[in-house]
């Protein structure tokens, strides 16, 4: 098949070069505003070049996977869906609720499918502990923890734009949440704090949450997250049941030193970077998507799937700004 790329950044440079290795993917068009990484693409990966995303649309492609900013993506995976193409689209839907409810909206009874990249639905871990609570061997839940630490603060620019760390960094641990346990949350209770990069607390945000998470059946879920994490990129997940326990995350290469004595786990060089981390899950994400395009399977994360991940994010940034209880209910309602 015939897959276009929208965007060539970091993350859109790394899917070309996933893309281009699948036996389904014949050919990539890509179209990225600077031209450069446009012609780096094409030499790296023997794509062809076009100078917009009408072209790109209009280029006979099969599917098309939106890496661009933030800004562009209801926008994009509007045009795509107007062309009858199958959209993968990097999260979030949109910059804000509002705009992610109206592409909703705008694609209702479009017989065009969408998926939204959270890659941790493709971890082979994460696709374990889903199974392992479905199949009911924990019993019912009581906890869940869900982690992810990153090594070092990205760069102030991106900071000022991401949203803030609720709908930038743990909306992925409220989406893998939901989709382990098959569970939605009720209501939210969060703090954070800064005790590390100035340009962070300069942009309003917080470096360090906590939140915790009662789901509608009353499990409790703990999500931490810090932008500082010397030690490597963590993410975790435990999984607590009447009956049984597991755990996600707990390898060789997990970011943390025991001083257990005589104890040698664990004993690899730490993940450094999500896409160390999540390099598989990835080009599993990917290969579904080609799935999707192919008519083999629906969406895996539909933006219906994306928006109540964000509630939640929504959620837990007006908990830590008034310092009290929310209910998803709430800013649902708005």
């Amino acid at each position: 098949m015939r897959i276009g790329i929208l965007g060539l950044g970091r993350i859109g440079a790394f899917h070309a070069e996933t893309l281009a290795s699948l036996d389904a993917v014949d050919s990539l068009v890509v179209a990225d505003p600077f031209a450069d990484a446009a012609r780096s693409a094409a030499e790296r990966f023997g794509a062809e070049i076009a100078d917009s995303p009408e072209a790109v649309l209009a280029a006979g492609v099969d599917g098309v996977v939106v890496a661009a900013a933030t800004d562009a993506h209801p926008s994009l995976i509007l045009a795509a869906v107007e062309a009858g193409v199958p959209v993968f689209c990097e999260k979030p839907v949109a910059r804000t609720m509002a705009e992610g409810v109206e592409v909703l909206k705008a694609i209702a009874g479009r017989d065009v499918p969408v998926q939204i990249g959270f890659n941790r639905r493709f971890d082979a871990a994460f696709v374990a502990a889903r199974a392992a609570v479905r199949r009911g061997e924990l019993g019912k839940l009581h906890t869940v923890r869900s982690t992810t630490l990153d090594p070092a603060p990205p760069p102030a620019a991106y900071i000022a734009a991401s949203g803030g760390i609720f709908r930038d960094c743990s909306v992925h641990d409220f989406d893998v949440i939901r989709w382990v346990t098959g569970r939605e949350v009720s209501e939210v209770y969060a703090v954070g704090g800064n005790r590390g990069a100035d340009f962070i607390r300069e942009a309003g945000d917080a470096d360090t949450t906590g939140a915790i998470l009662t789901l509608d059946d009353g499990t409790i879920a703990v999500v931490s997250n810090s932008r500082h994490n010397a030690r490597g990129y963590d993410v975790r997940m435990e999984i607590h049941g009447f009956a049984d326990s597991i755990a996600v995350g707990l390898e060789d290469k997990l970011p943390l030193r025991s001083v257990e004595p005589g104890a040698t786990f664990p004993a690899g060089t730490p993940h450094d970077f999500f896409m160390d981390r999540f390099a598989t899950a990835y080009r599993t994400e990917l290969t579904a998507f080609t799935e999707v395009v192919a008519g083999a399977r629906p969406s895996p994360c539909t933006i219906e799937d994306a928006l109540e991940a964000g509630w939640i994010a929504e959620a837990c940034t007006l908990s830590l700004r008034e310092h009290r209880p929310v209910t998803v209910t709430e800013v649902r309602r708005g």
